[in-house]
């Protein structure tokens, strides 16, 4: 149950000419303590209610537990929810043996676009393809939690 993740800033729209899949998610936090996270997400038809642990002290890894809910359950959670919500699409894009994900954020986010890739360990190797851009895993702004309470719009750059 620990995830490993890299994030990297997005320099191009070129991953969409190679993406397989894209779907909208709206999610927000029940619980956004520094020491865990509770969010409820809704992807498309599907959705989640998910548990994440602090990430250790490089952001490479945390703790994670996640278990499918009815969508109408997430509707009802959503609810009573912090405070804000993120939404955004996410794109799939198959580069070697890996999965990058492409937030391509919406709303107070507008503009910031992060891939992420999941590794089975924190030295794997991947490939990095041309749209690539500047590593920010374990940069806490870039958190989703984080982006409610500071969005992108905010920032001076």
């Amino acid at each position: 149950m620990t995830e490993i993740e890299r994030k990297f800033l997005v320099k191009s729209d070129e991953f969409k000419t190679q993406a397989d899949k894209k779907k909208l998610i709206v999610q927000a936090y029940l619980n956004t303590h520094p020491e865990r996270t509770i969010r409820i997400r809704i992807n498309d038809d599907e959705a989640f209610i998910t548990i994440k642990g602090k990430s250790s002290e490089d952001g490479l890894s945390r703790f994670e537990w996640e278990k499918e809910i009815p969508i109408s359950d997430a509707k009802e959670l959503l609810k009573i929810c912090e405070p804000g919500k993120i939404e955004k699409y996410r794109y799939h894009v198959e580069i070697g043996d890996h999965t990058y994900e492409i937030d391509e954020f919406m709303g107070a986010n507008e503009g910031l676009v992060i891939a992420e890739i999941e590794l089975a360990e924190e030295d794997e190797e991947f490939k990095k393809p041309g749209w690539l851009g500047k590593e920010v895993t374990g940069d806490l702004d870039y958190y989703n939690s984080k982006l409610i309470e500071n969005p992108y719009k905010n920032w001076n750059g």
